[in-house]
């Protein structure tokens, strides 16, 4: 799950680490408002929940309330990424004179967080960690310990930050763990952390994406959930407890087991094919979820044809089955379809298939190939 902007740096602030003064506006009007009351000067920011708003022209700075109600207009009528701009977050505008990028993740590999920092933040970060990676030093934080003063001291250091400014960075980097171990985050960064014209650290930018499996131990996170932003697929697919994710191809997959699922994808496409979605229904998956996650996958257009591949451990093959048949009674939409069932009354489910003459596989492979060939004829005809 993803926070806007203003909602990461409200917990920021929580933590202890200085943001600008600023306030959300819906209206062009409340922008000018906030406008005045930050003194004349502010900076527009779009609230979307993607990348790329700055080089979009989603970030605006205003140097009076008249232009910052003429820009908050403009802002408002947007599309970033397809994504329609319905808030803004007007901040006092800061003279920047170094920007900072500060990050936490979790490092898989080394199985514990890693405190990420760069003297070259900005929009471009990426760039730099692809190819200037030496600008970019790393630390790695015991989470039974927190991260120790010594090693925001070595990211200063590293940085060849000001002496003077090692102790508030301290305090921040500090700030930033604690942010992202209370809410469980999989990803805490603030990007820009600036030094401004008057010496100060400041966070003018932040990111927060939480783990949604911890979701049920922070309800007032879940509740800043923006629905808004999130497409009605993945809404529907939350609902029934079933992990998506649209992606570009147009070969619908449906998976029980998340690692089956990355496997059906990487097969795919090492055939030459394109994976239109990851969708793992879980374990034990009734008809009626098998059904809703069919449905999903067929509300995408760009779908040509589908490959179901179930691995009847715990989920019995023969629902899944009945689920499939559930959901095609309700499909408007025609699309060529390759099943594969392995496991537990699997041969249940396969003489439910043929008796609706629906095509099962014996392999991955043989899947596979016979729903990148379906989606070529599609596309064809």
């Amino acid at each position: 799950m993803k926070l806007h902007e203003y909602q990461s740096k409200q917990l920021f602030s929580q933590h202890g680490i200085p943001i600008p003064r600023g306030r959300v506006a819906m209206t062009a009007a409340e922008a000018r408002t906030i406008t005045e009351e930050l003194g004349g000067r502010a900076v527009i920011k779009a609230q979307v929940l993607v990348g790329g708003r700055g080089k979009a022209g989603g970030i605006r700075l205003a140097g009076s309330p008249e232009e910052a109600e003429e820009l908050a207009t403009q802002v408002l009528g947007m599309r970033i990424k397809d994504m329609p701009v319905r808030k803004i977050l007007v901040d006092e505008a800061a003279e920047i004179q170094t920007e900072i990028y500060l990050g936490v993740a979790n490092d898989r590999a080394a199985r514990v967080p890693v405190m990420i920092a760069s003297v070259e933040g900005g929009i471009d970060i990426e760039e730099v960690a692809r190819k200037d990676p030496e600008r970019i030093v790393r630390v790695w934080v015991d989470p039974f310990l927190g991260l120790r003063e010594y090693q925001a001291r070595n990211l200063a250091s590293s940085m060849e930050l000001p002496r003077q400014l090692w102790s508030e960075f301290a305090r921040i980097a500090s700030g930033l763990f604690k942010t992202f171990l209370d809410v469980d985050a999989t990803l805490a960064e603030i990007n820009p952390l600036v030094i401004t014209h008057t010496g100060q650290l400041l966070a003018l930018d932040g990111k927060i994406i939480l783990d949604d499996n911890a979701l049920y131990r922070h309800p007032g996170l879940a509740d800043m959930r923006d629905v808004d932003e999130e497409a009605a697929s993945e809404r529907e697919a939350r609902k029934y407890g079933l992990s998506y994710v649209k992606l570009d191809g147009d070969i619908g997959c449906m998976v029980n087991g998340a690692g089956l699922a990355m496997a059906t994808m990487d097969v795919i496409k090492s055939m030459g094919g394109e994976p239109a979605n990851f969708l793992d229904v879980g374990g034990g998956a009734a008809a009626e979820k098998v059904a809703a996650a069919l449905q999903i996958i067929l509300s995408d257009e760009n779908v040509r044809s589908i490959l179901l591949n179930i691995f009847g451990g715990i989920t019995r093959c023969d629902e899944v089955a009945r689920g499939i048949l559930m959901a095609l009674e309700g499909v408007r939409r025609e699309v060529p379809m390759v099943i594969r069932l392995v496991g537990t009354n699997e041969e249940e489910g396969r003489k439910i298939l043929a008796e609706a003459d629906l095509p099962t596989a014996a392999s991955l492979n043989e899947a596979a190939r016979m729903a990148i060939a379906a989606s070529r004829v599609e596309a064809v005809g």
